[in-house]
């Protein structure tokens, strides 16, 4: 079984169709279905079941598919390992992070990081919370960037950054949009604008809001935080997000306001997993992240 063979067969599975495998790897299709032939009969069974032009995967077809995914990531990783020892400073880090984090946080660690390490690679990948843990887990990233840390999840190893506040985000003609300040307790007969259900700031508001006995009423949901704020412009309801998504960002219409009673706050860090060394690259890049904000008193 060759490298290549492996590689036609991932994109010929992914595709369904061989003339299109066959475009996406710049070969000939002959060249494809002949190392598809050639790797069926190696291992005396059909992969695929061919229905006209289109093509797709046997049972055995998946459960081999789902194989040569992980040897695939395991020969990807041999690569990085030895590309990293012989100069980290030249590797690649796989980060994850939520929107939340996106327009401020992480490009400004990224930018100090290559301000010294100009030559580290970045792939950045921005997804919801829970999908960023699992692929922390299965490898898929090196480390996400989360707000707050997941507490019940042993498969990851967590470390807290800074703690942040959560401020209330009112439209500009809000009764309440000229207090310095206000309590939670102040917000009770709102509507609320939150994040849909599964989305862990909303459950963040939830639950402070049920420890002062009342629940929001929610009347629009956005999936990102700019579809909150731009909902919360308009004037259909409050909200309250973390202070770092209003840095350089506040939208027109609307007053951030500081809530004192209770301070609502998260934990926001970083993930690795707990399984796995971190390599050469991402240990660099680890260690620089931790420092970066012990030095930070803003962020504290």
């Amino acid at each position: 079984m060759e490298l290549r063979q492996i590689q036609y067969f991932i994109e010929v599975a992914k595709r369904e169709h061989m003339t299109d495998a066959a475009e996406a790897l710049h070969v000939a299709q002959s060249a494809v279905s002949r190392q598809i032939v050639n790797l069926e009969a190696e291992l005396g069974v059909d992969l695929f079941i061919r229905e006209g032009r289109n093509i797709r995967l046997t049972p055995i077809g998946h459960m081999f598919l789902e194989k040569m995914h992980q040897a695939m990531d395991v020969i990807e990783q041999a690569r990085r390992e030895i590309e990293e020892c012989l100069d980290p400073e030249k590797g690649t880090v796989r980060i994850g992070f939520p929107s939340s984090l996106a327009a401020h946080l992480l490009p400004t660690v990224v930018s100090a990081f290559r301000k010294q390490y100009p030559y580290v690679k970045f792939q950045l990948h921005q997804d919801s919370y829970h999908n960023l843990v699992d692929s922390v887990i299965k490898g898929e990233i090196d480390m996400a960037l989360l707000g707050p840390l997941p507490t019940e999840e042993r498969r990851v190893k967590s470390d807290i950054l800074f703690m942040e506040n959560l401020v209330a985000l009112l439209s500009s003609n809000h009764p309440l949009a000229k207090k310095a300040s206000i309590t939670l307790d102040d917000l009770r007969s709102d509507s609320f604008v939150l994040s849909p259900r599964g989305y862990v700031l909303r459950d963040i508001v939830i639950k402070a809001c049920k420890q002062r006995g009342f629940e929001p009423v929610v009347s629009f949901e956005g999936k990102d935080i700019d579809a909150i704020k731009g909902l919360v412009s308009a004037g259909l309801g409050v909200t309250l997000l973390p202070e770092i998504t209003l840095v350089d960002s506040l939208p027109r219409s609307t007053v951030k306001i500081q809530i004192v009673d209770p301070r609502v706050t998260r934990a926001v860090g970083v993930i690795i997993p707990r399984d796995r060394e971190l390599m050469p690259t991402e240990l660099l890049f680890y260690e620089f992240l931790k420092n970066f904000f012990n030095t930070l008193t803003g962020y504290q």
